[in-house]
């Protein structure tokens, strides 16, 4: 069965509510009605809603404090509203109303007309958005599917390419193998980020399997290796403290190696690129800085999957997944992934992991084992 569409009703006063719940009720939709600004927080900690009716003029919360406390929280902070008040029409109120996040002001006695075809729109964006999010995880798990099926035929192909470099002798044939066999490792890196993706959007985050390991290790073994393939590049690392803790190394050394890799690709010739490790008594926190800046209008997005890259870098190798599985990667360990850029101190990023003791000291939930 499909779940309703919900919106929610503030109202202190019954009468009011009950004439909106017999204006708004339609198939599909679920009215939440609430006779305070601290009942209808109790909702909305239990339910998603597509729409909030609030009534300005209420005790103890008024409507506009209400808005604000709405605004400030992430599971509710998208959420549109219109306010209702019996209030006069001053100029300054209405503005205070917009500034507290309002799409809508309306003023009563209200004109059912009005408010039925306001309310109709966000009923159709609602059910647009739920439909173009059911077909987006069709289309994921699909694309999860195929990159399932590719890995063996493309493993066929590495392993074959393997085999022949010891068969050939014929220096131009074996330059035309290697191409093949780096153009096999690139599409295979490409389809487990494809992957990736699938598991973080239907999954609900990346599985682990937990060790104790040494984070400064993984970050300069992630340096070791990107070192090899970019020898004329300046790579400084700096430790402090014990990086000691439980995580899952293979992911955590994905993560570090793209963050570094990504600051060898965007940063600076010339400049050196910094990492420091420091181990606290509650987490450990890593930073890569280079010298390179992304623009502004990019920052907001750059860990959003196939966004936060310019066109010159869209029309690159890879997919513009690395650093949305880098950040996935960090909240599956109960960490978080930032960054900040300028073009007078350059690019850095911050992974903060919190500390464990051992495997199940976690903040919250069970460990993930795949």
């Amino acid at each position: 069965m499909t779940e309703p569409i919900r919106f929610l009703l503030v109202d202190d006063t019954v009468d009011n509510l009950v004439a909106l719940g017999a204006l708004l009720r339609r198939d599909g939709l679920e009215l939440l009605v609430a006779r305070s600004g601290a009942e209808a927080l109790e909702l909305l900690l239990l339910h998603d809603v597509s729409l909030a009716l609030l009534d300005v003029q209420m005790p103890q919360m008024d409507g506009f404090e209400l808005a604000e406390l709405m605004r400030g929280a992430r599971r509710t902070r998208q959420v549109p509203i219109i306010f209702l008040t019996a209030g006069d029409r001053e100029p300054a109120r209405v503005f205070a109303g917009y500034e507290s996040g309002a799409v809508d002001f309306l003023f009563k006695p209200i004109d059912p007309r009005i408010l039925k075809s306001k309310v109709d729109v966000f009923f159709e964006l609602a059910c647009q958005r739920r439909e173009l999010s059911a077909a987006l995880k069709i289309n994921e798990r699909f694309v999860g599917i195929l990159g399932h099926d590719l890995r063996n035929p493309l493993g066929a192909v590495l392993a074959g390419a393997e085999l022949l470099r010891g068969q050939l002798a014929d220096e131009g044939q074996l330059l035309t193998l290697r191409r093949m066999t780096s153009a096999g490792r690139r599409m295979s890196e490409m389809i487990e980020q494809l992957l990736d993706l699938t598991r973080a959007r239907l999954v609900g985050g990346l599985y682990l399997t937990r060790t104790q390991l040494d984070v400064a290790e993984l970050v300069q073994r992630a340096v070791d290796e990107l070192r090899a393939t970019n020898p004329h590049r300046e790579l400084v690392t700096a430790v402090e403290g014990d990086c000691a803790t439980w995580g899952d190394p293979a992911r955590l050394l994905q993560l570090f190696s793209n963050l570094v890799g990504n600051a060898l690709q965007h940063g600076t010739r010339g400049t050196p690129i910094t990492l420091g490790i420091t181990g606290r008594d509650r987490e450990i926190v890593i930073r890569i800085r280079n010298g390179g800046s992304i623009p502004a209008e990019l920052v907001p997005s750059i860990f959003e999957p196939f966004r936060g890259r310019t066109a010159k870098q869209a029309s690159g190798p890879g997919l513009g997944l690395g650093l949305f599985i880098s950040r996935e990667i960090a909240a599956a360990h109960d960490g978080d992934l930032g960054a900040v850029s300028s073009a007078t101190t350059g690019t850095e990023f911050t992974v903060r992991l919190p500390r464990r003791r051992d495997a199940h000291d976690r903040s919250t939930g069970e460990l993930r084992v795949p």
